[in-house]
């Protein structure tokens, strides 16, 4: 059979989407001139276990489970029935006017078990952003109830991110994103990372983690302890470049939340539903947070959701003093997205899929991204379960950076479109987060690509 006009006609409804999309569509964190100068998008179609499809053919090995979300992988139908049968069932109905669904109540009573203990109450939302944005609010009402309204600060890291509407993207520590409309908002402060490939110098990693920590102290007491309201981290800084802290930093900051009695918050957004090896990235470091924002895995991407489970100190305040929280969306605790998310954590618990990262695939993934170690364009592999991360280096003894910053990583993320496989590229790290339900065959793959690309953009680059 000739498949010439199967590709003439794949190829010509590409030429039309790629002009519909420029012609009408804004993208997130893209240069639209630039987008389309580059000849448009790619238009993905179709997509199955770890793998896409685009409009013209091409398979592609997505080792970012979409943006870091799909977890138990694409082309589930036990997902898309649960959503057909909520719909038909009850496709909305919203929780303000003193109801609430099923599934909005049998998610709750789920999540209230699978995480950390004493996180038994749960908000609802559609988007990491969007719960952070709610936390920002829970934390100031919290102290205002108690009588202490000059508890507004909140702390967070350099490179941390925690959304992107303007309140959550205050929180995050990220300079581009603060860049853009003049942000961080009033009462949003940042520490240094606990990053050390590129901040521990000769200090040990133990030693790295505690002066990391202590950071959060000195801004404390620069502050005013009597003005700080919260500190806010994700277990594992994600989109900031997979920086993964020394033993040594959860201890010591969880230490310095109880001395000086601030609120405790673990963004688990990235994190949560078996990335680690665990349920959460909480449990992973043992961090015991009054607060815990969660989203992505929650329903694997299939549909919009997020939660928020609050610990007892923070619950107890807001029920006996608080009256009306007037704070909430159309969508906070949708019917349809929250039977998606307890079909996928059924799936996840039936697959046994957090112990087959923490014993299986995770160990597997970060064996085979060491076999990079010694590329001489890379400076540092780094990973915890199904996250992972190849830091590009223009010298590897003195951890040297190219200049400017991103070019490399640039260069290497270009070469893995064209190898097929999506690798993100922050500053000049590459970073991977594969579906939880990768093989070992498709880790191969994956890494087998992402070699090829950095091949490749070493000899752009002259590093040989």
């Amino acid at each position: 059979m000739n498949s010439a006009p199967l590709k003439d006609q794949a190829r010509n409804s590409t030429t039309v989407w790629r002009a519909a999309d420029t012609a009408h569509h804004l993208h997130p964190f893209t240069d639209f001139r630039g987008l389309a100068e580059e000849g448009g998008s790619r238009i993905i179609t179709k997509a199955e276990g770890v793998w896409l499809e685009d409009s013209e053919g091409e398979k592609i090995i997505d080792g970012m489970a979409g943006l870091w979300c799909v977890n138990v992988g694409y082309g589930r139908e036990r997902l898309a029935k649960a959503a057909y049968d909520q719909m038909v069932e009850l496709p909305y109905y919203n929780t303000f006017f003193k109801t609430a669904t099923p599934a909005s109540i049998e998610l709750s009573e789920k999540l209230a078990a699978l995480t950390p203990a004493g996180l038994d109450k749960i908000f609802y939302a559609s988007s990491g952003s969007e719960a952070n944005d709610t936390i920002a609010r829970i934390v100031r009402r919290f102290w205002r109830l108690q009588g202490q309204p000059e508890r507004t600060n909140i702390i967070s890291r350099v490179n941390g991110y925690h959304g992107s509407t303007m309140a959550s993207a205050s929180l995050g520590g990220m300079k581009p994103m603060h860049q853009l409309d003049g942000l961080p908002l009033p009462g949003f402060h940042h520490v240094r990372q606990p990053y050390y490939y590129g901040e521990g110098g000769k200090m040990s990693e133990e030693e790295f983690g505690k002066v990391a920590a202590l950071a959060i102290e000195e801004k404390i007491l620069e502050l005013g302890p009597e003005t700080v309201a919260a500190f806010i981290g994700e277990p594992v800084q994600g989109a900031g470049g997979v920086i993964i802290p020394p033993a040594s930093y959860w201890p010591e900051v969880q230490k310095i939340c109880r001395q000086y009695d601030i609120l405790l918050i673990a963004d688990e957004v990235i994190c949560g539903f078996g990335r680690t090896g665990q349920w959460f990235g909480s449990d992973t470091f043992d961090i015991k947070p009054d607060i815990m924002p969660m989203a992505k895995g929650l329903t694997s991407g299939y549909l919009p959701l997020s939660a928020i489970a609050l610990g007892e100190r923070v619950v107890d305040v807001l029920w006996e003093k608080g009256g009306e929280f007037a704070h909430g969306f159309t969508y906070s605790g949708h019917p349809v997205a929250c039977a998606v998310a307890l079909e996928n954590i059924a799936i996840i618990e039936e697959e046994n899929l957090v112990q087959k990262v923490r014993e299986d695939s995770g160990p597997y993934l970060q064996q085979r991204l060491a076999t990079l170690a010694d590329h001489p364009l890379v400076g540092e592999v780094r990973g915890i379960g199904l996250l992972g991360a190849v830091e590009l280096a223009s010298d590897k003894q003195t951890r040297g950076r190219f200049s400017p910053e991103g070019r490399a990583g640039t260069i290497c993320r270009d070469h893995c479109v064209k190898q097929n496989v999506v690798s993100r590229a922050v500053r000049d790290t590459m970073v991977v987060s594969p579906p939880l339900i990768i093989t070992h065959a498709e880790i191969d793959e994956l890494v087998s690509r992402l070699g090829k690309a950095i091949d490749l953009a070493a000899k752009d680059l002259g590093v040989n």
